[in-house]
């Protein structure tokens, strides 16, 4: 019998990384410029590559064929050649033209923004979801990069002036085929999104509030989520180690029922495909009747970061996906604190809440600030039942909470703390009892 040769781990890739820093650009400050190279440094290493070079490079102009200056491009092959590296990771979105002449010129695979962020997702994505969300996503990205992939062949003209060369008949080839792939994934994910859909009416019916957990990338969403509901979501401390959403129930101090969803981390300048592709799962943060703000408060960049989320989510409110109204939905959680010396070390404001989801100081006034914003969000109403419509009494001693009730020999009037969707539901299972509104009710 043939012995079968021993599996021998992978010599990780030597990889550089590149900023390319426009003057009058967003990273013009050498801060922001550093903190965005760190950021791509841990993009790059997160999937595996062993980072042996990075530099910044301040561009006068970006050049249309190769984006870097000709002295930057000639320090850039001997980095390439001394240090034997394989990848060449630029922080910039690179045309099709400037990625092909960057490996020509380098002799190394060049890869772009975009193209690292779809390497990531492609290696993170576990559910049927995410796969064929990334799927789609890469399909995209390379349908507009088939003049690269073939310019090993002949292009030219054949001799009838009409009919095209070999390289023109293989990029025609594979863009049908690119073609059916996408519209056969983009029916796929419809179906996956119709399911998502029949799991929140469900939910609905329930129902329970939603408390989405949004933020950018490694804020320390999934290890609140954990510590919070006790879950064991993939943590760790690296870009995009969440990517599907995840749902646990918690229950609230007061006794309130809630869903908690973990989302997949944003990004400053996400890749439009990606922001496409991945529909499905902001539509969860569209669902959410909460929406947690993780962010990183020992980050140096934590208000850049900040804005890139707002950006996202504003974004999505301009395309429909979410209602004008999210910011007053919105609780920002500053997370850790530990980092800093702890919860007290950190100026308290309204609207935010100061936690470490690492040593757990501080999540009682998170959950006590998700129990005040139910509190706010609900209505206050009165009905009176007869003493024999016990089921009535029932549904609303299940689904809301009793603040007022008066006994009398023939009805029982109830004052109960409603949320609109519980109100709207009571109306439709017992549409005789009337809901009044009450002004001033107290605790």
């Amino acid at each position: 019998m043939r012995r079968q040769p021993k599996e021998t781990a992978r010599a990780p890739t030597v990889a550089a990384v590149v900023l390319p820093v426009e003057k009058t650009g967003a990273y013009s400050n050498p801060r922001a410029a550093q903190s965005r190279l760190e950021e791509a440094v841990g993009l790059a290493a997160s999937i595996g590559l062993e980072i042996a070079y990075t530099t910044i490079f301040p561009l006068r102009t970006r050049r249309p064929a190769t984006l870097l200056g000709a002295g930057q491009l000639e320090q850039l092959c001997d980095e390439v050649k001394a240090e034997n590296i394989g990848v060449v990771v630029v922080d910039s979105r690179l045309s099709p033209v400037q990625q092909r002449n960057l490996e020509n010129e380098l002799g190394c695979k060049v890869v772009d923004r975009t193209g690292l962020i779809l390497d990531i997702f492609g290696a993170r994505a576990a559910t049927r979801e995410g796969v064929l969300q990334v799927e789609l996503a890469h399909l995209e990205y390379q349908r507009s990069r088939l003049v690269r992939l073939w310019t090993h062949l002949e292009r030219q003209r054949g001799g009838f002036g009409f009919m095209g060369g070999p390289g023109e008949t293989q990029m025609e080839a594979d863009r049908r085929m690119l073609d059916e792939r996408l519209v056969k994934l983009r029916k796929e994910l419809e179906q996956v999104r119709r399911t998502r859909g029949l799991h929140r009416s469900a939910r609905r019916r329930v129902p329970f509030p939603i408390v989405a957990l949004v933020g950018y990338t490694n804020a320390g969403k999934s290890t609140l989520f954990n510590t919070i509901t006790g879950a064991e979501v993939h943590a760790q401390d690296q870009l995009f180690a969440t990517l599907d959403p995840t749902m646990r129930g918690l229950t609230l101090p007061s006794g309130r029922h809630v869903i908690l969803s973990d989302t997949v981390g944003f990004i400053s300048e996400l890749p439009t495909e990606l922001i496409a592709a991945f529909r499905a799962t902001l539509e969860e943060v569209a669902e959410a009747d909460i929406i947690l703000h993780v962010r990183d408060a020992a980050h140096p960049e934590s208000n850049a970061q900040r804005d890139d989320v707002l950006s996202v989510l504003d974004d999505m409110a301009k395309d429909g996906m979410l209602d004008s109204h999210w910011p007053e939905r919105v609780i920002e959680v500053m997370n850790k604190a530990d980092l800093l010396g702890g919860t007290t070390a950190i100026p308290k404001r309204e609207g935010a809440v100061v936690v470490s989801a690492l040593t757990k100081e501080g999540l009682p006034d998170l959950l006590e600030a998700l129990d005040q914003f139910m509190t706010r969000s609900m209505e206050v109403v009165r009905t009176s039942l007869a003493v024999t419509d016990g089921a009535a009494m029932a549904w609303l001693y299940d689904h809301g909470e009793v603040i007022e009730r008066a006994d009398s020999d023939e009805a029982i009037t109830l004052i109960v703390r409603l949320t609109s969707v519980n109100r709207e539901r009571f109306k439709r299972v017992y549409p005789t009892f009337p809901l009044e509104n009450v002004a001033n009710a107290t605790d």
